[in-house]
Order: C-alpha cells, then sequence, then structure tokens
C-alpha cells in the first residue's frame, strides 16, 4: 500500500491523490457579486450541507495552485457577503465546466456559458435559471486555512430561500432522486452521473437495531460466498425468521444444497433481490 505524507508530497500529486479518492462530490454552481454590481458564476466541487436547523452550506473555493490567488468568489463575497448555490444537472455539466475556466475578473461567466440569469428574491447575486434547485444564501463566514497554493476558503453559508423546480418533485411534493439526474466531481476529468443504474436504495438503520455482524453463526459469518455488503444485508434485520417460519419454509422448499458454498451462493442470489427475509430462512431451514 502506498503511504504518503502530505508534509513530504508536492502540491498537485496530494491534490490529485485527494480528489481522486474522495467523491463524488456534489457540485456548488455560486453565482456571486462584486461591490460595482459585477456577477461571477463558478462552479466548486469542495462542497456540502452541514446541517438543516438551521440550513447551512460550505463551499471552498481553493486559492489557485499556480499563482497562490483567490478566486474572484472569494473576493466578491468579502464585498458583498451574498451568493447563491445553484445545483448542477448532467443537462447542464459541459456549460457549468465552460464557466469554471478562468476568464479575467469582470467577464460575466453566465454570458460566456450560456446560462440565463434571475434576479434573486433575497440577495443580490442572481440565480441560474436552468438549474432545478437554487438557493438563495448570505454569508455567515469566509475562513482561510492557509495562503499558499492549493489552500482552502471555507465559505460558510445560510440557506434564507429555496428555489426549486417543480419538475423534479415526486408525488409527495419532496425531490425525486431518479428525476433530478445530479452529478458529482471525481479526480481528473472525470465526473459521475446520478442516474438510472447508479442510483441505488439502502434502508438506513434509525430506530429499530439490527442484530449486527458479529450475531451471525460463524458459517455466514467467515462465508467464501457472501460480500461485507451481503453480510450487511443479513446484519441488518431487527431478529431472526421463527422457528415455525423456518420449519414451513423448509417444508415447501426441498431443494438440497451440494456443500455450503452452493447454499450460500443461493442466498446471495436472494439478498441480491433484496429478499432478505427468505435468504435468512434459507440459510437457517439448511443450516446444521
Amino acid at each position: 500500500m502506498l503511504t504518503i505524507s502530505p508534509a513530504d508530497t508536492p502540491q498537485n500529486i496530494l491534490h490529485s491523490h485527494l480528489v481522486s479518492s474522495v467523491g463524488p462530490r456534489p457540485i456548488c454552481f455560486a453565482s456571486s457579486i462584486d461591490a460595482e454590481g459585477n456577477p461571477n458564476l463558478a462552479p466548486f466541487s469542495f462542497f456540502n450541507i452541514f446541517g438543516s436547523n438551521p440550513p447551512i452550506a460550505v463551499f471552498s473555493p481553493a486559492r489557485s495552485g499556480r499563482t497562490g490567488n483567490n478566486k474572484d468568489t472569494v473576493n466578491n463575497v468579502l464585498e458583498v457577503p451574498e451568493v447563491v448555490i445553484n445545483v448542477v444537472t448532467y443537462n447542464m455539466v459541459q456549460q457549468t465546466s465552460l464557466a469554471s475556466a478562468e476568464y479575467p475578473k469582470g467577464v460575466n461567466e453566465f454570458i460566456k456559458s450560456g446560462f440565463t440569469a434571475i434576479p434573486s428574491d433575497k440577495v443580490r447575486p442572481f440565480r441560474v435559471r436552468e438549474s432545478p434547485v437554487q438557493m438563495e444564501c448570505k454569508v455567515l463566514e469566509v475562513k482561510q486555512t492557509g495562503t499558499g497554493g492549493g489552500a482552502g476558503n471555507l465559505i460558510i453559508c445560510e440557506v434564507i430561500l429555496m428555489h426549486i423546480d417543480e419538475a423534479v418533485l415526486n408525488a409527495d411534493g419532496r425531490i425525486d432522486q431518479t428525476k433530478i439526474d445530479l452529478v458529482g466531481r471525481m479526480g481528473g476529468n472525470w465526473y459521475c452521473r446520478a442516474h438510472g443504474d447508479a442510483l441505488f436504495e439502502q434502508a438506513q438503520p434509525m430506530a429499530n437495531l439490527g442484530i449486527g455482524v458479529d450475531a451471525l453463526p460463524e458459517k455466514i459469518r467467515n462465508s467464501k460466498i457472501l460480500s461485507g455488503n451481503d453480510l450487511g444485508k443479513l446484519g441488518n434485520v431487527t431478529h431472526l425468521p421463527s422457528e415455525a417460519d423456518v420449519k414451513s419454509y423448509k417444508e415447501s422448499h426441498s431443494k438440497k444444497f451440494s456443500n455450503e458454498e452452493a447454499l450460500h451462493a443461493e442466498a446471495k442470489k436472494l439478498l441480491e433481490q433484496n429478499k432478505i427475509e427468505e435468504a435468512w430462512k434459507l440459510l437457517l431451514a439448511n443450516s446444521k
């Protein structure tokens, strides 16, 4: 395994390792404005939300690795502490990338990238009409993490107004992850599209505690066939099927297995279909 010390690694190499291993990263498409009213639009992938009460978003326009200078966005929010965070979808990604070019100060990236600037309701920077979710924010703090190239500027924002396109909502009025078609940033020139087969659902353990992987029978826990994900599904149940259920299952399913690996392979197929209770019944019905 490669082990590196940040203190002994060139900044560009360290940057590459970091952004290639931490991803996909959400993209903050930030609209800002300077004291003279000049708009700026730029994407940043050092970004996430950090609370909902109050709603806090943080993004970090890092200093230029070539010049060590701050990005225009940082200078703008220091002059006018307001910003609009627009989410980036697959249909916008090429234009968003164009807006990331380091145009000279004063150049309007809305015009360069072909996006439509629309007025915000509570802040001075414009919104991007093409983005399905636009968050008007007030900037609470700008925290510098360093002064050299690659150093971050944590722009801590409070979301004071959100605009959501009804086209990405489901019947319950919530954002439908299959409709919004978000993209995330990876390392190098790579992006990730949160769409189609890339999406999957995973039930979250909340009030009900699963039995845990440590509670699985040793033969299952040490299986050569079942993966860590498979064991996680088995360990996420709150209780095992009853003896009566297992007996009933055994009476109605007479399939025999030549060895334990064949049994676990069959259970794995059920787990891949999220038939977790049936997988447990199969395993328990054939345990010795």
